[in-house]
């Protein structure tokens, strides 16, 4: 048995009598070492640290990301008014708020991470399955903003240091040398973050988010005042009736597909979440109320910029880029670097870490599997990945098709069937006898699901004919997904609600 297995509590005599009745008394749960170890065990409630800030920040980073800047941007460019795009966040917001509620309160109640809460519904080697699909799109989304941070600090760089624009004339496997040392440079400190653990991940957001809400909202004020106090609501002729409508659902739903991501594994991070009410408190503050104040930045920096010249920027780098006082450029510039990480730290790196801790629990812990995450980032080179259109949206674009089915089945398994009743140590054993161990370790029923869901979400994400119904493809992915293992799925199941807390490991990183 792997050395992270917690000891039992015994006595001497107690001990004797386990050996007599053929149990081993330094692991009297059985469970299996290709399944448990430090990182992947359940987190004692003792040792939880995350409150309804530390759950708040991860949204105030995270909504307020550049990618995010971009999308909403780009609805006041496609005609939407500045009410329609705060309407439209509002009900993704909504949505959001409730899914994300959820999936954080299935983490709160097991204390697992999502590798091993795939376990319920696929089986305790099928779970490989889920962990996998998230760990690929994170991981290569990890490279890929990383890269794009690199490219803002080589533009400070060279506002301090003119002569490092040199460094631009020569390039080494598709990047050139300024290029590549400011990417090893956010490469660097990004992993230094990760190898402290999860708690130093809640520290570095906690002091992430002040920065990024004050840094935009100087933004937004800079600019009203740049504007004479003048917001365009609307580039011409807004939409109204039915194509109003139309556009205000089918951008919530997008938004909400934004976040197909963090709905799916939402319980790396409430595993160490206090209690439900600071999940309740931290996402209703994270969510409605500051996806609403970002959509109020939106607004403004696009209404402002549209009166002053009649251009529609296309993210806040525009902003930021324009700002006349080179130290004042670089403070901003600083800031979205601090954003930039905060948002690929919890968002691109987490997954990839605990899919391959779950790969190889002998052999892998966190900091070790994180180091592996890094590794395979950098190695991928993810600047020519991003100059990819066709690695963008078949590759990437198809393994993220697949996490609404699997959000979808996952959900359905625990809150229909299961009804939230869990089996914790259940999950780390592989006896035929298991809750989990289904058939060889894998649920045939979801996987089988799966096949069909995703077959639909691929169709909606790739056939042209369906794309009137694309930005719904989350939607319908997930709920065809749902429905599909409702159909197939075993009624009679153990519905044993066994606590995890006597194998949990108390958080020590």
């Amino acid at each position: 048995m792997a050395q992270d297995t917690p000891q039992a509590l015994t006595s001497d005599s107690s001990s004797a009598q386990l050996a007599s009745q053929g149990i081993d008394p330094a692991n009297p749960f059985k469970l299996s070492a290709s399944l448990y170890n430090k990182d992947l065990a359940p987190t004692t409630r003792e040792g939880r640290t995350w409150n309804a800030y530390s759950i708040f920040t991860l949204w105030a980073n995270d909504v307020h990301s550049l990618g995010n800047y971009a999308f909403a941007i780009g609805l006041f460019a496609l005609g939407m008014s500045g009410f329609q795009i705060l309407g439209a966040l509002g009900i993704g917001a909504l949505l959001l708020f409730a899914l994300l509620t959820l999936s954080g309160f299935m983490g709160e109640k097991t204390g697992v991470p999502f590798p091993v809460m795939s376990r319920i519904a696929f089986g305790i080697n099928g779970a490989q399955i889920p962990a996998l699909i998230r760990g690929a799109v994170a991981i290569a989304w990890f490279g890929i903003q990383t890269y794009l941070a690199s490219q803002v600090l080589s533009v400070m760089v060279i506002a301090v240091a003119p002569g490092a624009a040199s460094l631009q004339d020569s390039s080494f496997l598709g990047l050139n040398i300024l290029g590549w040392i400011c990417f090893v440079i956010l490469w660097v400190i990004q992993l230094v973050i990760v190898s402290y653990g999860m708690e130093m991940i809640r520290k570095y957001e906690a002091f992430a988010g002040p920065i990024i809400l004050l840094t935009f909202l100087s933004l937004a004020v800079w600019m009203l005042f740049e504007s004479g106090f003048t917001v365009a609501m609307h580039t011409g002729e807004p939409k109204s009736g039915v194509e109003m409508w139309t556009g205000m659902l089918g951008a919530a739903s997008l938004w909400v597909a934004i976040y197909g991501t963090f709905v799916l594994n939402f319980c790396d991070f409430t595993r160490s979440a206090r209690s439900k009410k600071a999940i309740v408190k931290g996402n209703f503050f994270g969510i409605p109320i500051n996806m609403l104040f970002f959509g109020a930045i939106v607004v403004v920096l696009s209404g402002t910029q549209f009166a002053i010249n009649g251009t529609v920027i296309t993210s806040p780098s525009d902003v930021v880029s324009a700002i006349p006082n080179t130290a004042l450029l670089l403070l901003a510039s600083g800031a979205l670097l601090v954003l930039t990480i905060a948002v690929n730290l919890m968002a691109n790196f987490v997954a990839p870490t605990f899919a391959l801790t779950n790969l190889f629990p002998k052999h892998l812990n966190f900091r070790k599997a994180a180091l592996i995450s890094g590794v395979i980032g950098l190695i991928i080179l993810p600047w020519n990945l991003y100059n990819s259109p066709e690695i963008i949206n078949y590759f990437l674009g198809g393994l993220g098709a697949l996490l609404g089915p699997l959000f979808g089945i996952i959900m359905a398994d625990y809150w229909l069937i299961r009804r939230a009743r869990v089996n914790v140590i259940d999950l780390y054993r592989t006896e035929p006898d298991g809750t989990y161990y289904f058939t060889r370790g894998f649920n045939p029923r979801a996987v089988i699901a799966l096949v069909i869901s995703a077959a639909i979400a691929l169709m909606l994400a790739f056939v042209p004919a369906l794309h009137v119904v694309s930005e719904f493809a989350w939607f319908l992915g997930s709920g065809s997904g749902a429905i599909a293992y409702l159909l197939l799925a075993k009624r009679q199941h153990d519905l044993a609600d066994i606590d995890g807390e006597p194998i949990a490991v108390k958080p020590t990183h």
